[in-house]
């Protein structure tokens, strides 16, 4: 028996990730054909076995192993988080739900190129339709991490338990770290002019007095003109507390403002936004808001190019090193402090796995450069932020591939550990709550050999 159990993998594989669109759900009193299963409210199909496998394989998580009694066993193991968090009042509100599922349309949007490819890809009749299937399935989802959520928020790890469950790892066992990269970069940005900003000031505030003065529809001038692309489907909502992971600015203008009003233009690192309070719902704040960013002149975008490239020139006629370069020139706040180096979005990890690059763009960068050597200097167009910079990256220094090792690879290790101690505690959980909830399983699932007593034998 391997020391990674792939069953143990599942129990929290995706326990603090959205699991995705590809899964079927429905409630009782529907249709019920195809149903091997019921937790709760909440039914299980046949089909969703099979999604739940490419769902894994979507992510990475290995499944070579898995039977279809293990995958049955992860769906009934969702569907019991979901019906517990509905049971201890961690539900969503109909509004978080829109706003997520917008994000995450927006986001497929993005990647396959429109909304009819995923009309076609989930065999939907048109737009509305589609919102309507997903709009249960991303609130269980959401309900499901929720109560994931909840059971290992608490769950923390010291340097001895990381040691410790490194030492258990048979050294014949120990995983392989592929081929990784040190990245650091300068990211150069066009100036934006008074001229800019000012005319979207006026901007925000014209929409403003449109809605205030001839009663124009706050919703509508969202969709149509915010530049915050994740909430322009919605009208540019949003329900947010105290701990909700917005700017600063963002944040202390709304939890400043009375039900119904609209805020003044104010400036965050993402542009000028107005916001509309629609309602206070104790912590919670249900809004709307418009961002507009103020956009580069063509000469600004040449201006700052020329910029780039001239400190790229100093860079390689050793004039200056890429880290004191970063520090003095590099207009990104989150690297320029400590030479560039950038971090891997996933795992806050300095260490960028080259195969696993999320950003091809940066992958493209630095395939093919050697260590120290400096990229050209390339134009980024950030689709997220609704922005466009240059940016030159370095390799600092390459790994080749190699057994992993404690001291080399501690944040991985440690990433590793807490997550076997958080799969552990969902673990528990799971047994002790099994035997609270409604369970029935049909067919062929009745002969399968569960972790947890589902079949309450």
């Amino acid at each position: 028996m391997k020391f990674f159990n792939k069953k143990v993998m599942v129990a929290l594989g995706l326990a603090l990730s959205f699991v995705g669109f590809a899964q079927g759900q429905t409630k009782q009193g529907r249709k019920i054909d195809g149903v091997v299963g019921v937790v709760g409210d909440y039914i299980i199909l046949e089909s969703e076995i099979d999604k739940t496998l490419i769902e894994l394989k979507a992510q990475r998580i290995p499944t070579g192993d898995l039977s279809r009694c293990d995958l049955f066993e992860k769906l009934l193991e969702d569907k019991l988080f979901a019906h517990q968090a509905v049971q201890d009042s961690l539900e969503v509100t109909d509004a978080e739900v829109t706003s997520f599922m917008n994000e995450q349309i927006n986001r497929m949007v993005e990647d396959v190129g429109s909304i009819d490819k995923i009309i076609q890809f989930y065999n939907k009749k048109n737009e509305e339709e589609l919102r309507e299937a997903l709009f249960e399935i991303v609130k269980q989802n959401k309900l499901t991490q929720n109560m994931q959520q909840h059971i290992v928020e608490k769950v923390t790890i010291t340097p001895e338990e990381v040691r410790q469950f490194f030492n258990e790892i048979p050294k014949d066992q120990l995983p392989t770290v592929g081929d990784e990269v040190e990245i650091a970069e300068i990211v150069i940005k066009p100036e934006i002019s008074k001229e800019q900003k000012q005319k979207v000031i006026d901007r925000l505030n014209e929409m403003k007095k449109d809605v205030l003065e001839n009663g124009a529809s706050f919703f509508s001038k969202a969709v149509l003109f915010t530049d915050d692309r994740g909430s322009a489907s919605n009208g540019g909502f949003y329900s947010i507390t105290k701990k909700s992971p917005f700017v600063k600015e963002f944040k202390e203008v709304a939890f400043n403002m009375a039900e119904g009003e609209i805020s003044e233009p104010f400036e965050s690192e993402y542009g000028y936004h107005i916001i509309y309070l629609e309602k206070i719902r104790g912590q919670h704040l249900d809004l709307r808001h418009i961002l507009l960013k103020p956009k580069p002149t063509d000469a600004a975008l040449e201006e700052a190019k020329k910029r780039a490239e001239n400190i790229r020139t100093k860079i390689a006629n050793k004039e200056i090193t890429f880290a004191a370069a970063a520090a003095s020139e590099s207009d990104d706040k989150d690297t320029k402090q400590n030479g560039g180096i950038m971090k891997d979005p996933r795992s806050l990890d300095p260490r960028f796995e080259l195969n696993n690059m999320e950003d091809r763009e940066l992958y493209f960068l630095v395939s093919n450069l050697k260590e120290g050597e400096v990229s050209q200097v390339a134009l980024k167009n950030d689709m997220q932020k609704q922005e466009k910079y240059y940016r030159i990256v370095t390799i600092n220094k390459k790994y080749a591939e190699h057994k992993i090792d404690f001291a080399e690879d501690y944040t991985k290790v440690r990433n590793m550990a807490l997550n076997k101690k958080q799969a552990e505690e969902v673990n528990k959980w799971v047994s002790r709550k099994v035997n609270d909830a409604y369970i029935n399983i049909q067919g062929e699932f009745r002969n399968c050999t569960f972790r947890n007593n589902w079949l309450k034998k």
